[in-house]
């Protein structure tokens, strides 16, 4: 059984691109809710399924390292000697393999394909840094919190995942929203490898997620209401439209893009946002929440619906529009540091830079404490030999009185 690379071990299966932290936060990219299939196996690696492929990702300060695993072509009993995996490559790439229980190998080749499959990804053509100096111009709340939460892109996902994805997300919050995504794809996807015990899946075709008995199936996994909406969607998207549907979405202008996924069962406004920036190439689109909507009206004094009690399509629309005229054309880039900002899980980030300003005062404070001490000290010393002068001076004027 293969085991996940740990960097820098096995230095010959981890290949590289040049990419800062202030460029990209694997922790906070992969962990703020906009995917559901990358898991932390490792102290700051983390390994899931991306373009049907498995991924283990790590980064330096200035380097983003990246390792595929890929299910071999025969199994394992067909492979001619010079083909199975030696111990002493096993060693060199830093996987734990037996020889005879492999049917993963670990690919160091230099593929380009894979390369680009990982900038596009990551939409690593879109200078962050840049777009966090134009919010901060704009923003100063914003320019407060990006101190802290850098390095937050928005990933350029598989439009069938992130929108079966997020049709699961209604009333769910994000751990259990991966346990769903996860025995959705073991249920239904293809094999891909076996990594420490953990089996990985490529997610689910649209013909897998429409047939007619799916529903009761996902239902008896724990989907509840939203099984029928997956079994729908899946169905009509096939009847309706046909598979590159949702992919030719990309070129649709965002309105248009919004409105065509809102057609689908159990996609409603926020939800076509969601896929319309993480998988549409929507930058401009601001998915809005209870969540999102407290933090303009907490944050922003923004007053959208100010009399509603819950939020209704002008409600989102205002808001969007709010953030869209403060941020531009990246509003939703934007919004995802504010959303990643507030969440529980990432609270702990905050305390650290204000640790960091206490030490600093402290340090301050004590540094012109033993100055005032010293000064003090020298003062006092002075006033001490002027007063021994003076005394002495004194004690010369009677002794020569007295003679």
């Amino acid at each position: 059984m293969a085991g996940h690379a740990v960097f820098p071990a096995g230095a010959a299966v981890w290949r590289s691109l040049a990419c800062t932290r202030s460029q990209l936060r694997l922790d906070l990219t992969l962990g703020c809710g906009q995917t559901f299939r990358w898991r932390e196996t490792a102290d700051g690696h983390w390994t899931g399924v991306m373009g049907g492929r498995v991924w283990t990702l790590t980064q330096t300060d200035k380097t983003l390292w990246y390792c595929v695993y890929n299910k071999q072509d025969r199994p394992k009993e067909e492979c001619s000697e010079e083909q199975k995996p030696t111990a002493s490559r096993q060693e060199r790439c830093g996987v734990n393999v037996k020889e005879e229980e492999s049917s993963v190998a670990v690919t160091s080749s230099q593929d380009i394909k894979e390369e680009e499959l990982l900038r596009d990804y990551f939409q690593l053509s879109v200078d962050l840094e840049d777009l966090y100096r134009k919010w901060g111009s704009a923003d100063p709340h914003l320019k407060r919190i990006a101190g802290i939460f850098t390095g937050i892109r928005m990933l350029r996902q598989d439009p069938t995942e992130c929108l079966f994805s997020f049709i699961c997300t209604s009333n769910n919050h994000i751990s259990r929203i991966q346990g769903m995504i996860e025995r959705l794809c073991q249920s239904l996807g293809t094999p891909l490898c076996q990594l420490d015990e953990t089996s990985y899946y490529d997610f689910p075709s649209l013909a897998a997620l429409a047939d007619s008995n799916i529903e009761a199936h996902l239902r008896d996994l724990g989907f509840g209401y939203r099984a029928r909406f997956l079994q729908q969607s899946a169905r009509q998207l096939l009847e309706n439209h046909g598979p590159q549907w949702l992919q030719s979405l990309r070129m649709t202008p965002y309105p248009q893009a919004r409105n065509a996924l809102r057609s689908l069962p159990g996609v409603g406004t926020k939800v076509a946002d969601c896929v319309c920036l993480m998988a549409l190439d929507k930058a401009d689109a601001v998915p809005v929440d209870t969540h999102v909507w407290q933090i303009a009206k907490r944050d922003y004094q923004c007053a959208a619906g100010g009399s509603q009690k819950s939020l209704t399509d002008k409600v989102h629309q205002d808001i969007g529009n709010f953030f869209r005229q403060l941020w531009g054309p990246y509003a939703g880039w934007a919004h995802s540091v504010l959303f990643c900002a507030d969440l529980k899980k990432f609270q702990k980030l905050k305390e650290i830079p204000s640790l960091k300003v206490e030490g600093v005062k402290e340090g301050k404070i004590a540094t012109k404490r033993a100055k005032i001490k010293t000064e003090e000290k020298t003062l006092m010393k002075g006033k001490e030999l002027k007063s021994l002068s003076h005394r002495r001076a004194k004690m010369s004027i009677k002794s020569e009185e007295t003679v």
